[in-house]
């Protein structure tokens, strides 16, 4: 069977940024890459970067928030995008499968304070930051990348 190279968005919870980015990629290129996202410590999808998305017309409300283990090891991870700073420290860099590992420190909207519209405010802000690095990311990929067997 031959598999489209696999981006894997690593974040703590895998409730916000991490879902926005699969979102995003799926999204802008998911016809190209294999999307996946997890987390080293999974809770759930946080409603506000469900709306947040769901403003660019990006829907992640049934996306389900999941753990490394199910992951690494299991499926040949081409491009590892870690995008923040406390999974970067804690991510495990022993596992072979892992091609590329970039990354890519948001700030955790979850960390928002202030109103529920403050909150939303800095999940539009990390939502569309994330958009336009993986639009930048885009432009340098071949414009046919190799699948693997």
């Amino acid at each position: 069977m031959i598999r489209k190279p696999c981006v894997l968005f690593l974040c703590t919870h895998n409730s916000a940024r991490s879902q926005m980015a699969e979102g995003w990629l799926r999204h802008l290129a998911g016809d190209t890459f294999e999307v996946l996202s997890a987390g080293t410590e999974p809770g759930r999808p946080h409603p506000l970067a469900i709306e947040a998305m769901r403003e660019r017309g990006i829907d992640i409300s049934r996306h389900t928030s999941k753990g490394l283990e199910g992951i690494l090891g299991h499926v040949p991870v081409r491009h590892a995008i870690i995008v923040c700073a406390q999974a970067s420290q804690e991510c495990p860099r022993i596992y072979p499968t892992l091609g590329e590992v970039l990354h890519w420190p948001f700030d955790d909207p979850s960390a928002a304070i202030g109103s529920e519209a403050d909150q939303l405010a800095v999940f539009r802000r990390v939502r569309d930051e994330i958009g336009e690095r993986l639009r930048s990311w885009l432009r340098t990929m071949p414009q046919n990348p190799p699948t693997l067997p």
